[in-house]
């Protein structure tokens, strides 16, 4: 089968297309025909950073259509399916034309969703919905009316956490403000549902969602908490919740504690990897039940544009997305 892998660190350019054989899914896994690939910010980081011990296929996120089953799975040969964390410790990652991954992490994905929409959940999606369930001390999955009377600050709607946060919410009945730093990018945002945009750059973003939100924020998705420390501190409610999932400096983060002590305020910092097995599950069943309502959405109309490659362009496809390319890109394999 056709597959891209890596043996050492570096650039998109360590990537090569080979034939790899096909390894037969053992006791609880199932081998998935992948049909489309999502890359995401920590598939280049990865490969640029880490020297893998044997030939590795990158890439977290992907579907198709399961091809083989081993012993004791309930999924059967022609499910339908979205692929999470298949790179993660393992080998086998979706730029590749069959992966094998854990029976969990392989969900069913309904005949109306596109494998587009498949492709895009994963790291994405779970990430949104542990973010916005950082707060709370039991993990549920989200559900409409799980948020009914919150309001939620995503930091960067137009990123792909940022537009899934956004359509979660908006699901689960919160009321979604989220910052943006152009006019398009404001669009991008009011498609994925969002109830107010702030752009940061042509006005005073703290000033705003202030004037949006008087009695202040619940909860904050944090995308760049270097440079949001300030702001977060002044926009949130008493008691509420930064959930921080990416930053945009290695620099230590520092901000002014006194703000944070005297709302009580916390701070909750995830990744998505290495989340408590219960909230991964909640998460895994949150966005499965809005995939199931067609709460998620992607392309152009939704606010989360498409830029597609072929499989031996994964070397491009890696570049844009490390070059801040808006949306989501997307491997055809």
């Amino acid at each position: 089968m056709r597959a891209i892998v890596y043996s050492r660190s570096g650039g998109p350019e360590v990537l090569r297309l080979v034939d790899r054989e096909v390894r037969e899914p053992g006791p609880g896994e199932v081998r998935v025909r992948i049909a489309v690939s999502g890359v995401n910010p920590t598939d280049w980081k990865s490969r640029s950073g880490t020297d893998p011990d044997c030939d590795q296929v990158p890439d977290q996120d992907g579907a198709g259509v399961v091809d083989a089953v081993g012993e004791r799975v309930r999924l059967a040969v022609g499910d339908r399916v979205w692929v999470w964390d298949a790179a993660y410790r393992r080998p086998d990652g979706t730029a590749q034309e069959l992966t094998v991954v854990p029976e969990r992490q392989a969900v069913l994905l309904p005949d109306e969703a596109s494998f587009d929409l498949g492709a895009s959940l994963g790291i994405p999606a779970l990430t949104a919905h542990l973010a916005l369930r950082a707060g709370d001390a039991d993990p549920q999955p989200l559900a409409p009316g799980a948020l009914s009377g919150r309001t939620v600050l995503v930091a960067g709607g137009a990123g792909a956490v940022g537009h899934a946060a956004i359509e979660l919410a908006a699901w689960a009945g919160a009321r979604v403000i989220t910052t943006v730093s152009s006019p398009a990018k404001a669009a991008l945002a009011r498609a994925a549902g969002a109830h107010e945009v702030v752009d940061y750059r042509a006005e005073d973003a703290a000033a705003a969602i202030t004037r949006l939100a008087p009695a202040g924020v619940d909860l904050i998705a944090e995308v760049n908490p270097d440079a949001n420390a300030a702001l977060d501190g002044e926009v949130l409610a008493p008691g509420g919740t930064i959930a921080v999932y990416a930053t945009d400096s290695p620099d230590p983060l520092t901000f002014q504690i006194r703000t944070f002590m005297a709302k009580n305020l916390r701070w909750r910092f995830l990744l998505t990897y290495t989340a408590p097995a219960a909230e991964k599950d909640a998460a895994v069943e949150g966005v499965r039940a809005a995939v199931a309502a067609g709460a998620l959405r992607v392309g152009e109309a939704a606010g989360l544009p498409i830029t597609r490659f072929p499989l031996e362009r994964t070397a491009d496809a890696h570049a844009a997305v490390a070059a801040g390319t808006v949306g989501k890109v997307l491997i055809d394999v």
